[in-house]
Formats: structure tokens, sequence, C-alpha cells
């Protein structure tokens, strides 16, 4: 199997991992917002913004290698 056929499960199982991590720290965020934490809990959810904006460019892109030529 070529590198090249490799790509599209890369980036499968690269997007379950980050949106396993994102879960998994909000509920973290979740936890130190309950304790009274606030302005850390605001500072994750920031900072997981960056998560969801990476997300939607991984999703593209296995979907173009996806495609059929």
């Amino acid at each position: 199997m070529p590198n090249s056929d490799l790509l599209p499960s890369l980036l499968s199982k690269l997007n379950e991992n980050q949106l396993a991590l994102e879960a998994a720290i909000m509920e973290l965020t979740l936890w130190v917002e309950q304790r009274g934490d606030a302005d850390v809990a605001d500072n994750v959810r920031g900072a997981l913004v960056a998560i969801d904006r990476n997300e939607e460019f991984i999703k593209m892109t296995h979907a173009v290698m996806m495609t059929p030529e």
C-alpha cells in the first residue's frame, strides 16, 4: 500500500483523537468552573475554539482526499 493511501486514515484518526481530547478538556473545564474558577474555565473555552476551527479543516481535507479522482 502506497503511503499516500494511508493519509485519509491518518486524518480520520487524528480527527477522532482531537474530538476525544476536546471532550475530555471540556469535562475538566466544567469541573474547574463548578469549583469556582470561572476565569480559568473561560480561558480553556477560548483555547477550545482553535480545536473547533481546526476540526473543520481536517474534515474538509479528509473529504477531499476520499473523493475519487
